[in-house]
């Protein structure tokens, strides 16, 4: 994202740089539109995900392992729109990324802690922070392992972490999860 200049997006465009300005008086402005859309396109796949899983808790295993599997298929795009630093003025539009995604993780967490019989009563906001937290580093964090031709062990393995420091002790059992070999 720093290294985001008008030239040469508006030559990869085919149009003059001037026309991106008419659009985008800034880098920033650029910047925040591109991150709207890819935004628009994670969350409506998250949705996708979790709305056709059965009950929710299969919703929120859904959406994690979708949100893993993309970030995995697209590593450097949701490392630049959420965790690579920036100037301020493009953090903050990443903060609004941040905020949303964890946004849908907690109303999903909120569903799986009604009546407490799925999840245990939890802040949802908090839970879904440290959810996404969890799912940067592990994915595509400075800590994250080289996942080349892991990666449907590494989703797996993520989602049942991720369940389980929700609360969910055999995630594998209620067919939550994949059951198959798992690393360590």
């Amino acid at each position: 994202m720093a290294a985001v200049q008008i030239a040469p997006v508006a030559a990869r465009a085919g149009i003059a740089a001037g026309t991106v300005y008419r659009y985008f008086p800034g880098k920033t402005d650029l910047v925040a539109a591109l991150l709207a859309e890819i935004l628009a396109r994670e969350i409506a796949a998250l949705r996708r995900a979790a709305d056709v899983a059965p009950g929710p808790l299969s919703a929120l295993a859904a959406m994690i392992s979708t949100f893993a599997m993309r970030a995995l298929r697209d590593r450097r795009l949701i490392f630049a729109a959420i965790a690579e630093p920036v100037d301020a003025e493009l953090d903050a539009e990443r903060l609004k990324f941040r905020k949303a995604i964890a946004g849908e993780f907690a109303l999903r967490i909120t569903a799986a802690s009604a009546g407490g019989n799925l999840l245990p009563e939890q802040d949802p906001a908090l839970a879904a922070a440290a959810l996404l937290g969890l799912l940067i580093e592990g994915l595509v964090g400075p800590l994250a392992p080289d996942s080349t031709n892991r990666e449907r062990d590494v989703v797996q393995s993520l989602t049942l972490i991720a369940l389980r420091g929700l609360g969910v002790a055999d995630a594998r059992a209620r067919g939550l999860v994949v059951q198959t070999a798992l690393p360590g």
